[in-house]
């Protein structure tokens, strides 16, 4: 009985020791681009901005105020969004990283019809995400955003 009692409490402390590994940076990282795609598709700005530092400055000229602006429009502008995002890499170093990442976008107008099912909008985005640490969470400090070169043909 003792043995068995032994080795149950190996097994338990093993379990617990196993159960409790800490999340890595680069596992934070791709949680807050997730995090930010899936409160884009419910049109959730506060969710999105909280992931964003209040010193967010990008290379189109956006600082917080105006991402959020740009959401807002973006928002009212399509009734139904939805974000796929694939080729996700991150490159952590010290208290900074890098996510690029390409994003499909699309969206469609809610008029009750089977054409609901086709998106009238589509775009693929390469994005290049720049986060830093702030208080121990990651934040968005910059975003750099293209038509992806696989839907720039030349038309």
């Amino acid at each position: 009985m003792r043995r068995v009692v032994m080795i149950c409490l190996i097994i338990f402390v093993f379990l617990a020791v196993c159960g409790c590994q800490k999340e890595t940076d680069q596992e934070k990282v791709k949680k807050v681009i997730t995090e930010i795609q899936a409160a884009g598709e419910v049109k959730d700005v506060s969710k999105i901005m909280k992931h964003l530092s209040k010193n967010y400055s990008d290379p189109q000229g956006f600082n917080y105020e105006g991402i959020k602006g740009l959401l807002i429009g973006y928002f009212l502008r399509y009734p139904k969004i939805s974000a796929y995002i694939s080729n996700l890499t991150i490159s952590l170093e010290n208290e900074s990283a890098r996510a690029e990442f390409q994003t499909v976008l699309t969206s469609g107008e809610k008029t009750g019809s089977i054409k609901d099912m086709i998106p009238t909008s589509l775009g693929v985005w390469d994005f290049s995400v720049t986060l830093k640490k702030e208080s121990n969470a990651w934040k968005v400090t910059s975003a750099k955003w293209e038509e992806s070169a696989m839907m720039n043909t030349g038309e």
